[in-house]
């Protein structure tokens, strides 16, 4: 019985241990990080008449046509240059993208253990077998297969995931990996500009889809009621299995990871959401170098809005996020902070008042919880920033260093 234990757990813990017998590699010798920090590396596309697209080594390039030129002339087919947009970005990107099949365990109403079968997608960022996706694609999943482009299947193993920001990392064989997507930069997108999306919607692998970025910094809540920022509203059709594939630019380059719709019906309506790429390229490196990804954090257990607090008491200011109470030993206690140390109640409810009062992190305003967690959200562990308080009717300045956030 021992030893059937034993087997079990080994197996369960198979990715783990796989990955510390060969280690991890360095963030210096992830490709993608390459490209980052290597200009060159970019394709300079001046305009949709280019001869040719750089980018990925060995990808097969379409010719680009002007308007109204004959793209093949054997069948006299006339094409615009945002046909030619759309045919060159597929052709350079879909051989990196993967569909992604996941097998998860669950108890039916008899309490019997039964498979449950999930799609996805990703696309590889790394010749050695790297694949970004979703966190909400492989959560969970006992087992996961990857088809390529040319239908070969392969099992993957979990490199490393993060519910908060809903990415994951998995890993496929490299010695079948010939394209690898080209990630671009996030920072200056603009609304309006084209976006195209390739997927695995429904299952229907190889799927490209086109639209524009609709609107950004858009905020959204996932279904383990996860709050997503800064992410990427798109109008290019997204459906269930999209999730994890690639939303790409004109050039073909991965400005961000579909993720989520907002949906009424079950399907597609014409809102659809990715997160950064900048962003989620940080959160890649980390899970490939270490399996985690380290936060800086401020250590506010618990605080309220001032505003939901006017008509009951009066703070002398009008907006602001009372501290209710801190965690032990954070930052935000060290460097001073206070919370609440008397109680009062108000109607049914029992409330520790007297602490500092957070008006802005580093001129963010803040006025609830979950400001705190977007002035934090570009910070490093290790930053200091500057907190504006209001404390006994008094408006103060305090410097506080930021550390990692406890993984509990």
């Amino acid at each position: 019985m021992v030893l059937i234990i034993l087997v079990v757990l080994v197996w369960a813990k198979k990715d783990e241990i796989t990955l510390f017998l060969k280690g991890r590699p360095s963030t210096e010798s992830l490709e993608f990080t390459v490209q980052k920090n290597n200009q060159d590396a970019r394709p300079q596309v001046e305009s949709p008449q280019s001869a040719k697209q750089e980018g990925i080594p060995d990808a097969k390039v379409v010719p680009v046509a002007s308007p109204q030129t004959v793209l093949k002339e054997n069948k006299g087919i006339v094409v615009s240059s945002d046909e030619v947009i759309n045919v060159n970005v597929f052709e350079k990107v879909h051989a990196a993208v993967v569909n992604i099949a996941t097998t998860t365990l669950s108890v039916d109403f008899f309490m019997q253990v039964t498979p449950q079968q999930g799609q996805g997608t990703g696309f590889i960022i790394d010749r050695r077998g790297y694949v970004l996706t979703n966190n909400h694609v492989i959560e969970n999943a006992r087992e996961i297969t990857v088809t390529l482009s040319n239908g070969k299947k392969l099992s993957a193993t979990l490199v490393g995931r993060d519910a908060t920001s809903d990415l994951a990392i998995i890993k496929i064989s490299g010695d079948n990996i010939t394209d690898v997507a080209e990630l671009g930069d996030s920072s200056d997108l603009q609304v309006g500009q084209k976006a195209l999306a390739i997927g695995n919607p429904f299952g229907l692998g190889q799927t490209l889809t086109t639209g524009i970025i609709s609107a950004l910094n858009r905020s959204i809540v996932t279904e383990d009621n996860t709050r997503i920022d800064d992410v990427i509203q798109t109008d290019a059709p997204i459906n269930p299995g999209n999730s994890g594939g690639p939303l790409l630019n004109s050039s073909g380059e991965v400005i961000g990871i579909n993720t989520s719709i907002f949906t009424t019906s079950g399907g597609y309506q014409g809102i659809g959401f990715a997160i950064p790429i900048n962003q989620a390229r940080e959160i890649a490196e980390q899970l490939i170098t270490t399996g985690k990804v380290a936060r800086p954090w401020l250590g506010v257990a618990s605080g309220i809005s001032v505003s939901e607090l006017s008509g009951y008491i009066d703070f002398g200011i009008d907006n602001g996020l009372l501290i209710v109470q801190l965690y032990q030993g954070s930052p935000a206690e060290q460097a001073g902070l206070r919370g609440g140390d008397r109680m009062v109640r108000i109607g049914f409810y029992r409330l520790y008042i007297g602490g500092d009062i957070i008006t802005a992190i580093d001129g963010n305003d803040i006025s609830e919880s979950n400001d705190i967690d977007r002035a934090l959200i570009r910070k490093k562990i290790g930053d200091r920033v500057n907190v504006k308080i209001y404390r006994d009717r008094r408006p103060m300045d305090v410097s506080v260093i930021l550390t990692e956030k406890p993984s509990n």
